[in-house]
């Protein structure tokens, strides 16, 4: 069954630091994309806060922007998708307004406790102290990142008239209420971030009415668990990834520019978009594993083994299972969450994106780095892989690698997400001199990057210990770029390292995807009826109006493609991408994104080749949708996780692949040597926080008599 060159998708990806829209076609281009800031604010020391009204307004601007760029007519836009940061958004129960969750609990607008916001520790330990069952499902112990020690907090903080007034929702749910109406949740959200067990796991089907009085929150419990969408069929729905809500409400298909056609799958957390979006490219080179175990496996099983690294500010690590595969310290097995009836892990580590960047600002020779990557026309990475490249030269070193090998650099600065689950983790750096030169500030960074591929070593080892068996590493995100960092993650964990199409934008293009399948219900319900649907634009990028009234001007959001929709492919023609076994490439990020006579803008979904054309003269020939109507009814056999899996294969494009060194080769066996150094920091720190406990008790036993 063929996806219709005359229906588009659309999908909306909100991030911690903006939001952002993407239209695709039937091929699998991105032909429209829009990114837009969104504020967050900490008034006080881990209260960290955002406005769902600024982010709804930021979608709302975002979908239109990319509508105009890719010149299609809205009213074929028949599918969207949400993705969004696991955040915790409070709402009146009754008006449906903004609730404030403070510090300042005058400010209503200020209604969403992100998801790296760390108030929550006392709460978040006395949960865990319960030691409830449902706790073996997130890893052993809840996350102070996890929505619930935040419901909990509000309770003990909030005026208490006012959390008595309050619903929650995870973010991604709230978006989809917005733009439908419908209450309705994912078992993406519920189940990964609030602590639902779908029905048959345990005797507890769906949210504990007995956990959550055990850990004061009977108020959650009232009316059926009303506050946390309901009770499945009963005063609530729930639905899996592939699952569509329904249309649009009018109110929010005017908002957005689009039609009440226009269906809406339920919502995915961020890092399960980028799942999405990256596990079912084919690659340039064959990976054998993958080839083995694909022989006797169809549908959504096939996306076993491949793991998932999407790269923000923080890295999740997730893949998925047939079967129930407990693993301590790592989130999960959520059952239902990607698929029906398959069990999701999530790994993660904290602000690995923040923790370069805070490698590199906080070192004396920032300054002289950045006027010297500004003189090379070099981002600041590719300037210090660069230059590591020389020292390696200049000090007639082995490698690079072999640079920093008695610098033993342990990073988790914001306490470590997996698989040690422990919030009080902080970096410690071994091996450092006085040396505050521009070669310093290169080799630790050098350092902070094998620290992230050390990580995910550990990640990895641990679910493959408790029975998961992970074959590939499917990458997302900026880091893509950083050659220098995919080696070291290729041969820290000694798996094949794939680089998608589309780096930045895997995550909004997993949600296009979502909207891809919301589609296919449309078409279906527009079977026999051609009445269109209500506040459709017509060829926006000519409608001056529009352009003018409902998108202002934003000098954040050019009318063009950014480097975030780059093919991979351009990037290989101008590079030599994949990596050779044996050097540390650079890859140029500053590529001219306009039509060009050096790229090849062939977007056929078969080959990678080229960037994304904003041409709509570059649309395929368009055919009847009525003829398309008759072309793809809903198959009955096909189950929801088929279906999924068959658009996420016929919409990805071929990805890269990065294999590691032979495990003979001198930098795997230092990296194994560093590794057990690594294992031992953690320990080590562990170990000296517990004397000083120990002794702070005491001390203030001591004090007390």
């Amino acid at each position: 069954m063929a996806l219709s060159p005359e229906v588009y998708y659309a999908g909306v990806d909100v991030g911690t630091g903006s939001a952002r829209a993407a239209i695709a076609d039937y091929q699998g281009n991105i032909i429209g994309l829009s990114e837009r800031p969104i504020t967050r604010h900490e008034l006080k020391e881990n209260h960290i806060t955002q406005s769902s009204t600024e982010i709804w307004d930021a979608i709302c601007y975002c979908v239109k922007t990319a509508i105009q760029q890719s010149g299609v007519d809205s009213s074929k836009i028949l599918g969207i998708g949400f993705d969004a940061t696991c955040s915790l958004v409070a709402i009146n129960e009754k008006s449906n307004e903004p609730m404030a969750v403070g510090p300042d609990f005058d400010d209503s607008l200020e209604n969403i406790i992100l998801w790296m916001d760390h108030r929550a520790e006392i709460e978040t330990n006395e949960i865990n102290e319960t030691n409830d069952d449902c706790l073996k499902f997130v890893g052993g112990k809840m996350s102070i990142e996890m929505e619930l020690p935040k419901m909990k907090w509000l309770k003990n903080h909030m005026p208490k008239n006012m959390f008595n007034e309050c619903k929650f929702y995870d973010l991604a749910d709230f978006l989809t209420m917005k733009a439908t109406g419908k209450e309705t949740r994912s078992f993406c959200s519920v189940v990964c971030k609030q602590g639902y067990i779908p029905n048959g796991i345990t005797n507890r089907n769906g949210w504990s009415k007995e956990f959550l009085h055990k850990i004061n929150l009977p108020e959650l419990a009232a009316n059926n668990f009303a506050k946390l969408g309901g009770l499945d069929c009963v005063n609530g729905k729930y639905l899996t990834t592939g699952e569509t809500i329904g249309p649009l409400n009018a109110k929010s298909a005017k908002m957005l520019g689009l039609t009440t056609d226009c269906y809406v799958g339920s919502g995915v957390i961020d890092a399960y978009s980028g799942w999405i979006g990256t596990v079912a490219a084919s690659t340039n080179l064959p990976i054998p594993e993958l080839i083995e175990q694909d022989k006797d496996k169809s549908g959504l099983s096939k996306a076993t083994g491949r793991l998932a690294a999407v790269a923000g500010t923080s890295t999740c690590h997730i893949c998925i299972e047939e079967k129930e595969v407990l693993v301590p310290g790592v989130w999960g097995p959520y059952r239902d969450v990607l698929g029906k009836s398959y069990w999701a892990a999530e790994g993660g580590q904290s602000m690995t994106g923040a923790l370069l960047a805070h490698v590199l600002s906080k070192h004396p020779a920032y300054a002289e780095l950045g006027i010297m990557s500004e003189s090379s026309n070099l981002s600041k990475f590719e300037y210090l892989n660069s230059r590591l490249e020389n020292l390696k030269k200049i000090r007639k070193e082995r490698s690079v690698v072999a640079l920093a090998k008695n610098l033993f650099f342990y990073g988790d600065f914001h306490g470590n997400r997996s698989p040690i689950s422990d919030p009080n983790m902080r970096a410690s750096v071994i091996g450092q001199s006085m040396d505050t030169s521009l070669d310093s500030l290169a080799i630790e960074y050098l350092a902070a990057c094998e620290f992230i591929g050390q990580q995910t070593r550990q990640i990895v080892e641990k679910m493959e210990e408790s029975g998961h068996n992970i074959k590939a590493i499917f990458m997302s995100g900026g880091q893509c770029r950083n050659g220098l960092l995919m080696r070291l993650l290729a041969d820290c964990t000694g798996l094949p390292i794939v680089i998608p199409r589309y780096i930045d934008a895997a995550v909004v293009f997993g949600t296009a995807m979502l909207g891809a399948v919301a589609a296919e219900y449309a078409l279906k319900d527009r079977e026999g009826n051609e009445k269109p649907g209500t506040f459709a634009i017509k060829n926006p990028l000519l409608e001056k109006k529009f352009a003018l009234d409902s998108v202002p001007a934003s000098p954040y959001t050019a009318p063009t493609a950014t480097t975030s929709v780059t093919s991979i492919s351009a990037m290989n023609q101008r590079d030599g991408f994949p990596f050779p076994l044996t050097q540390i490439p650079r890859l140029t990020s500053s590529l001219n994104l306009t039509d060009s006579d050096d790229l090849d803008n062939n977007n056929d979904n078969s080959s990678s080749e080229g960037i994304i054309s904003f041409n709509p003269s570059s649309t395929p020939q368009q055919q009847s949708l009525s003829d398309k109507r008759k072309n793809l009814p809903l198959q009955q056999e096909e189950s929801v996780s088929d279906r999924l899996w068959r658009i996420m294969t016929q919409l990805s494009s071929t990805g890269s692949v990065i294999f590691p060194s032979d495990i003979t080769h001198p930098d795997r066996k230092l990296l194994k040597t560093k590794y057990a150094i690594f294992l031992d920091q953690i320990s080590t720190q562990q170990k000296y926080r517990d004397m000083v406990s120990k002794t702070e008790d005491a001390i203030a036993s001591y004090l007390s008599i």
